[in-house]
Order: C-alpha cells, then structure tokens, then sequence
C-alpha cells in the first residue's frame, strides 16, 4: 500500500473540507438572522429593520455563493480520489446526497433569487416567506450531508453484501434517523448559528467604535447577543449529547480525546490538562476533576468508561476474528453458486469484524498471511493520534465558553443597560469575530482526524479507500485547488470588508426620515406627515 498517495489524498480532502467550512457555518446563521430581522420588520414596519435585512443579507449572499462553488468540488473528489470508497458505499452514501441536492440546494437556489430580486415584485409578507425558505433549505442542506457524515461514524441500516463487494442499504429510515447523525446535526447548526451572532456582534460593534450607522448596530448588537447566547448554550448541551453518543458509537475516539490510557472504575474523571504521550502510554502533569468524565460520557455512576489499552486488546480480537471472516469471504468469492453452507455461516458469524482484517492490507497483501506482529500493528493503528485530539478538543471547548460569556455580557447590556457599551467591550467583539471559525474548525479536525484509521468506521479503513493514483497526480491537483481557494479567499475576504466598509447604502434616505419622524414624536414635537418619497 502506497501510504504517500493514502496521506496526500488525505491532506487534499482535509484542505478542501475545511476551507469549505469557513462559508458553511455563517451561511446557517445569518440565513436565520436575516429571516428574523425581516419578520420584524414586517411586524413593526419599520425602515430600519428593512434596511438590516437588506445589509446583512447582501454579505450572507457573498458567503452563500462561495460556499456553492468550494462545495460542489468537494463532491468531485469522491470520483477523483476516493474512488473505492465511493463503490464499496455508493449505495449508501449517495442516497442522502442526492437528497440534499433535490430537496434543500435548489430549494435554497431558487428562493436566494427570489430573495435578493423579489423586494418589489413580492408583498412584504411574501418576501418574509421566501426569507424563511431560503433559511430553510439552508439547514436542509446541512441535515443530509451530516446523514451522510453521520452513516461513517455509525453504518447503522445497511450491511456488506459479499456477492457485489459493497454496502448496500436495507433500511433508509435507520439511516436518516441515524443517533449520531442527529447529534451533530443540530451540534453544527448551532455552532453555525453561534459563528453568525458573533460575526454580526462584532461588525456592528465595529461601526459603534466608529460612531456610523448607529440605529442599525445597536439593534443588530440587541439581536446577535440574544440569538448567539442561545446559541452557545444550545452548542454546549448538544456537544454534551455528542460526547454521550460517542461513549457507545466511537469508544476509541472518546478515550484518545480523553487520553484515557487505562479503564478506569466508574466514575470516571475528566482530565482537565495535561502532556498525552502515545508512546508511554501515559498523560504527565494530569490535572483531574472526578466523576466529571464517567457523568458526561454515560450519564451514570456505575458505568464503565473503557480505556484505550483494553480497547486495543478488543481491537486485536477483533482482527482475529476479521481474518476469518476474510477467509470465508474468499471461498465465497471463488464459486459463489456453490459455496459450502459453513462459509457462509462462518462469515455471517464474523462479518462485522471484516473490516479490521482489512487493516492488515497495510502489511501484506493477504491477510490470512499476517504474522502476529503483523496483528498486533493493526490493533495499534486503531489508535488515532492523541495529542492533537487532547488539545483540539480542549481548544474547542474553551472557544465554546468564552461564546457563552461574551454574548451573555452583551445581552445584559443591551437588555437592562440601555445599550451603552464600554468601548473595551466593543473591541473585544471585533477581535472575537475569527473565534467562531476557529472553533467550527477544530471541531472538524476532532471529529474526522479522531475516526482515523477508518473512512468507514469498523468497515473500510481510509488507506484502502483512495484512487489508484499517481503522486504527481495528487500533487498537480492540491497545486490546483490551493491557488484556485486561495483566489476565491481573496475575493470572498475583499468582497465582505468592501461592503462592510460601505455599511447599509440601500433604503437610508426611507429610514433617515422615518427614524427623524420617530425622534419628534418622542420628543413631543410636530413634523408633518412622512412620505418614502422625497419629492412629495
């Protein structure tokens, strides 16, 4: 097995992935923010609120664009460099795709032009409607790639079928109702919902600090701090809910993130710090809060969380078990229409563990040929790298915290404070807005980097699922794709701080008056009647 072409394969999907995920996370939130601003507006019919709409939406158009077309080539390279995976689970994997292209990407489509084109062609009512739809399809969209997402995790609803050499589906339901695939579908969303608020806090704080465009940001300060403290508690409970999922889906991930080296008797605590080392198998300078990890991870106290050593042992009984089941596969193989009832029964009894046979093709070609220290690497190689694991997650949960507390302070000031802001709580806005996308990205790294080494969790190992490809091939086409996102990076990044920079330019003459009007009647004076249009 060529692991250059495995591992370039890899940091390609990796690259592509995660630059994608920099439009994906503010496209879910400010499709709601601006939903909400607009129903507002068509509530209280102020000219304020329309012109929020109409701001805020213009930049989640420039994000929603970018996000299509980094989108669409990840779906290529499942053509282009993951060739085996995509036959051995085609059938699966393709069913929630699909589904994600009819019912949410060209509802979402279709409603963005009506959106951005429709203000004088719909009734304000309407236009609020299509709003709504385009929100909608924007979190479909999401829903069925985590359904797919979700099945690699947890290959719940299909089986291997050893005449054709694939997964094949026998229950869509299972699929679609998949447990993990739900946790992280509303564990995204939020998190995407999050990134939005902040983003939207820290832009209008920006123009706060700049004393321009005061009426739009203090509102839209009001409404990000509202929907982002929602949000960020939402991301915490529902990361909870993940951890928990994890603790019977994918016990080796929650064990390398825990660098939980030995099982430890129930509860078990939480390491709060500490220096994972892979090689000892042990993690110095450990800082523990008890019974924290064995409350978060089974919702008990007398369950057991297993440590990666045991789940190391497990791991290598189950490549036993899986060169058997290889060994039937392969008499079956030979006559299908004649193969013995005992190899049938014999790989019926152990097909689950196929997979970590497969392990072995890293070392040899034949796993039936593998030597016991041959087996014992592939136990090993179900480790996935700790360290980084540790930290990432630690990283990401910082962030997540630190979401809660800023947009809690800005909630409370602008609910019983009268929105006034000190101004080292405004720069501090301005500098969090990259923080959301930090953490959506660590997010990410933990949960893909913390499958490894499967593409299919306990099905198909990654190193057999790539193209058969040269290294000059790979290497052209990451050349490509990092010029390519590096000029659409600067493009979405010039477009964004040019609007930014030019601030609400539509409707102002409309809201400058009314907001005038408003201010007399306030006051107490008289004005005569406000008119639209200036020439009246």
């Amino acid at each position: 097995m060529e692991l250059d072409i495995v591992e370039l394969s890899r940091f390609q999907f990796a690259m592509t992935a995660l630059y994608h995920f920099l439009f994906v996370p503010l496209t879910l939130g400010l499709s709601i923010l601006v939903a909400i601003m607009e129903t507002v507006y068509v509530m209280t019919n102020r000219p304020i609120w329309r012109q929020m709409t109409k701001f805020w939406g213009s930049l989640f158009g420039i994000n929603f664009v970018l996000g299509v077309a980094t989108g669409i080539t990840m779906e290529f390279q499942f053509g282009m460099n993951w060739s085996y995976y995509s036959h051995y689970v085609g059938d699966v994997f393709g069913a929630p795709l699909a589904m994600e292209g009819m019912m949410a990407f060209f509802l979402e489509a279709t409603f963005v032009g009506l959106f951005f084109f429709g203000w004088d062609k719909l009734s304000k009512l309407q236009h609020m409607v299509v709003a709504w739809l385009v929100a909608i399809g924007s979190n479909f969209s999401a829903l069925w790639i985590l359904i797919a997402n979700g099945w690699m995790v947890n290959p719940v609803g299909a089986e291997f079928n050893p005449q054709t050499m694939r997964m094949e589906m026998t229950s869509f339901f299972d699929v679609v109702f998949n447990e993990v695939a739900q946790a992280k579908f509303v564990h995204t969303v939020s998190a995407g919902y999050v990134t939005a608020a902040i983003f939207v806090l820290g832009v209008s704080s920006w123009y706060m600090l700049k004393g321009r465009h005061l009426e739009l940001a203090r509102r839209s300060i009001a409404v990000a701090a509202s929907f982002g403290l929602a949000a960020s508690l939402s991301v915490v409970v529902l990361g909870d809910e993940s951890g928990y999922s994890a603790s019977h889906t994918q016990k080796m991930k929650l064990a390398a993130i825990e660098a939980m080296w030995e099982t430890h008797h129930a509860p078990a605590p939480f390491t709060l710090v500490g220096i994972p080392d892979q090689e000892a198998r042990e993690t110095h300078y450990a800082i523990e809060i008890p019974w924290a990890m064995g409350l978060i991870g089974t919702r008990s106290l007398t369950k057991e969380i297993p440590g990666i050593n045991d789940l190391v042992a497990e791991a290598e009984q189950r490549v036993r078990r899986g060169i058997t089941a290889y060994d039937a596969l392969m008499e079956i193989r030979e006559d299908p229409a004649n193969a013995s009832a005992e190899a049938r029964f014999v790989f019926e009894q152990n097909s689950d563990d196929l997979g970590y046979a497969l392990l072995l093709k890293r070392y040899v070609d034949d796993p039936r040929e593998a030597t016991e220290a041959q087996i014992e690497m592939a136990a090993n190689d179900t480790v996935p790298g700790v360290f980084p694991l540790f930290w990432s997650f630690r990283a990401m949960v910082g962030l997540g915290f630190s979401f809660i507390l800023l947009t809690g302070y800005f909630f409370w000031m602008s609910s019983f404070k009268g929105a006034q802001y000190p101004r080292w709580a405004l720069r501090l806005a301005v500098l969090w807005i990259p923080a959301p996308w930090i953490a959506a990205e660590l997010g990410w790294f933990v949960a893909e980097y913390g499958r490894q080494p499967w593409t299919v969790d306990g099905m198909l190992p990654t190193a057999l699922s790539v193209s058969h490809l040269g290294v000059t091939d790979l290497l052209i086409t990451i050349a490509g794709f990092v010029m390519f996102y590096t000029v659409l990076f600067i493009v979405e990044m010039s477009l964004m701080v040019k609007y930014i920079r030019k601030g609400p330019v539509q409707d102002v003459a409309e809201t400058d008056e009314w907001m005038d009007r408003h201010q007399a009647r306030l006051s107490g004076m008289t004005r005569a009647p406000f008119s639209p249009n200036p020439a009246e």
